[in-house]
């Protein structure tokens, strides 16, 4: 890791008394359960103890220990310009200083909704929270709408902890959801079913069977839940297809991808190709601009179920806040064609860094991206080639990923530290940060190849 000069430690620490890390974690655990407000950062995956951050700068993350790390996280996507982008921070400070909720509507608010509406297939959209506040309004109107309770998603995509999406999936082809965590109640996902990812054979008997019971079929737009696995060519226009005939819902959740791979998101590299469209789809990260914020839209005969016009009912105190609002819409209004082609040769460079350095290492690995988003899959063997669902992913060797973690953290660079998670770069990862990168990779990836599978979270 590299130390910050004396000044800028001194600034990174002065608010935590030069407290490090695990002084700072063991105090989190005794009021905080397990020391984190999100599972994923308490390290359980890789082991070790989780870094407390102070503060970022462009593609760079510091410490309260006083440390630098080149950011491959990007708070799990939505700073695709950067930590603390000037304009964004003014224009945030700018609207903090105006009031930071007002309970009414508000200028930000609305155009913000112009922004989404005039890059999406979408007609109208309402803004929420939070990703999972998102995905389970869309759910709730999918069925408001058509008057079904069935549900289908895929093993494998993530779409928040709403109870009826919380699920494990089943050994089968097709199979009703069991609860994926205590507190979940059977009934709560007695009306989901999981289907496996990329399975076109499957989609089309399970609409078959169940076709006019389906309220709804929701899907990653590109999961990035398990690590970035690209749908096969047609099955999101297959999606589309299945729920036209039947007078289902097709819900493309792009809370990850939206606005990140493209202008218009995942559909925009896909659906306006090949011509199809979503009734109705989810955003978030993004949009908020590193604030909590999201939203879900579609057609307007949809949409208007919504009340106050309609009876399908959703609310939310701090919906379209106008700090969050005003974030989300500097940062897309600054999201032209250069940032995302800045974004996409970042990425393309990285992963092709990172794939030459395991090879070179003799490690079993498959590289992967959908758009910008990518990952390296630590598989068993040299002759898996490709990872298409979440039973591929599930055979990775993660203390493989454990090892190459931890070697990279040493050395300066903040990998999302779960095996199952897609990596994200911003447009302000310059050379001086690819070539940080390129100086830890032989180690990682050696590190990588000498680690045994009883090393899985033994830091």
């Amino acid at each position: 890791m590299t130390s910050l000069d004396s000044a800028t430690a001194g600034s990174a620490t002065d608010h935590t008394a030069a407290v490090g890390s695990g002084a700072l974690f063991a105090r989190a655990r005794d009021v905080i359960p397990g020391g984190v407000n999100s599972p994923v950062r308490a390290f359980k995956a890789v082991g070790g103890t989780p870094r407390f951050m102070a503060r970022g700068a462009g593609p760079y993350l510091y410490d309260v220990d006083g440390n630098e790390y080149v950011d491959l996280v990007c708070s799990w996507g939505p700073l695709i310009l950067g930590h603390a982008h000037p304009e964004v921070v003014a224009a945030v400070s700018s609207a903090v200083a105006a009031g930071t909720s007002f309970g009414t509507p508000s200028l930000p608010e609305l155009e913000l909704a112009e922004e989404i509406v005039g890059r999406t297939p979408v007609d109208q959209v309402r803004l929420v929270s939070s990703g999972t506040e998102a995905t389970m309004s869309a759910i709730r109107l999918a069925r408001g709408h058509t008057g079904r309770e069935l549900v289908v998603k895929f093993a494998g995509c993530y779409h928040g902890h709403v109870d009826a999406l919380l699920i494990a999936a089943g050994s089968h082809r097709a199979t009703f959801g069991l609860p994926g965590s205590p507190g979940v109640p059977a009934a709560a996902t007695a009306s989901t079913m999981v289907l496996p990812y990329n399975d076109v054979a499957a989609l089309e008997e399970t609409f078959a069977a169940y076709g006019e019971q389906i309220a709804c079929v929701i899907t990653e737009a590109a999961p990035g839940n398990m690590g970035a696995v690209r749908p096969v060519e047609g099955f999101n226009a297959t999606l589309a297809r299945l729920c036209a005939d039947y007078g289902a819902l097709f819900v493309s959740d792009e809370v990850m991808t939206g606005f990140r791979v493209g202008r218009s998101g995942y559909w925009g590299l896909e659906g306006a190709v090949e011509g199809w469209v979503p009734d109705l789809m989810t955003f978030g990260k993004v949009m908020g601009g590193g604030f909590p914020a999201a939203a879900f839209g579609g057609r307007a005969d949809v949409m208007a179920q919504l009340a106050p016009g309609g009876s399908v009912y959703q609310a939310g105190t701090l919906s379209g806040n106008p700090v969050a609002t005003t974030a989300g819409l500097a940062t897309l209004r600054l999201a032209d064609a250069e940032v995302y082609d800045r974004l996409d040769t970042a990425a393309a460079v990285i992963s092709g860094l990172v794939g030459d350095a395991l090879t070179t290492a003799g490690v079993p690995h498959v590289m992967q991206s959908a758009g910008n988003l990518f990952s390296a899959f630590f598989v068993e063997t040299d002759e898996i080639t490709a990872v298409r669902n979440f039973d591929d992913a599930s055979r990775q060797a993660v203390h493989r990923f454990s090892a190459f973690f931890h070697a990279m953290l040493d050395q300066g660079v903040y990998l999302p530290p779960s095996a199952f998670e897609a990596w994200f770069v911003s447009a302000a990862h310059d050379d001086r940060a690819i070539d940080k990168i390129a100086a830890a990779l032989p180690r990682a990836a050696a590190a990588a190849g000498s680690a045994a599978p009883d090393d899985e979270g033994a830091r």
